[in-house]
């Protein structure tokens, strides 16, 4: 697996672990079955995986949960990155909340839930609006000189978002969705590039949307791909920052995305798959 340095002092594997998925539909509530999830995190850390993506709002609060009850004690490797700033209303319902005091709240949650004393990297999971950026990120600030947090990230952020929030806290991660089908954070990526910041994509895989386009399928099935294999080797090779965090609720899914690693495209190939028509399927 090929590495890359968080925050200049945290070597992660560039192929992560997004744990959405680990609850039901809409991020919202318990998952149809716990322990297979638990066990589909053993597995993952297993298979070399020691960057593990959540946020309070997955269940709410499910996810962290089962990541404690499945890996802690952790693994001296490991790192955890988790997420707060917006609120749950109902599957796939949900709003921003950057006020400081209710990020306290949920660092000190996920602390708990987590069993952690210190989170390696908290990410603000939305800019809210209505909150000066100031007032949120120097909440995370205050918390970070005071040890439980090591690094802050954004999430869903632009380039004068994030040069903003570096003025306020140095920011060593961007969490934005991105994949072959949705690439208009390319400005957002080539910043990260140049200032050594990690750069997330969310729905990596295009949340699935793409399994009926039968360019990318056959473009894949040449090359003795998997349409996931072949979207993340794209992804692998696409910047040195890049670190991807598929999720899935399938150990057999989870092997198939780590294989992805030991996979290369040539620099035909990968231009080639640029140019293709990502539209799903009508």
């Amino acid at each position: 697996m090929s590495d890359f340095l968080l925050g200049n002092d945290l070597p992660i594997n560039r192929l992560g672990f997004g744990t959405m998925r680990l609850v039901n539909e809409g991020a919202w509530g318990e998952p149809t079955d716990r322990e297979q999830m638990r066990n589909l995190l053993r597995r993952a850390v297993a298979l070399g995986i020691n960057f593990i993506d959540t946020a309070d709002a997955y269940g709410p609060f499910i996810a962290e949960d089962i990541i404690a009850e499945a890996l802690h004690p952790y693994p001296s490797n490991l790192v955890i990155a988790t997420k707060g700033g917006i609120t749950r209303q109902g599957p796939a319902k949900a709003a921003p909340c950057g006020r400081a005091p209710y990020l306290h709240q949920c660092i000190e949650m996920s602390l708990r839930r987590l069993r952690l004393e210190r989170i390696d990297l908290y990410q603000l999971h939305r800019i809210d609006p209505e909150t000066p950026l100031e007032e949120s990120l120097g909440k995370l600030a205050e918390l970070q000189q005071q040890g439980k947090i090591r690094h802050i990230g954004l999430s869903e952020v632009t380039v004068d978002q994030i040069k903003q929030a570096s003025r306020i806290v140095p920011i060593v991660s961007v969490q934005n969705k991105y994949s072959i089908a949705e690439r208009k954070h390319e400005a957002v990526l080539e910043y990260c590039e140049q200032h050594n910041i990690a750069f997330i994509p969310w729905y990596p895989l295009a949340a699935n949307r793409l399994s009926g386009n039968e360019a990318l399928t056959d473009f894949a099935r040449d090359r003795s791909m998997t349409l996931s294999q072949l979207m993340l080797a794209w992804l692998l090779q696409k910047s040195p920052v890049m670190v991807p965090i598929p999720g899935t609720s399938s150990i057999a899914h989870l092997e198939e995305n780590v294989a992805a690693q030991s996979l290369q495209l040539t620099a035909e190939d990968a231009n080639a798959l640029e140019q293709l028509d990502t539209a799903p399927a009508s």
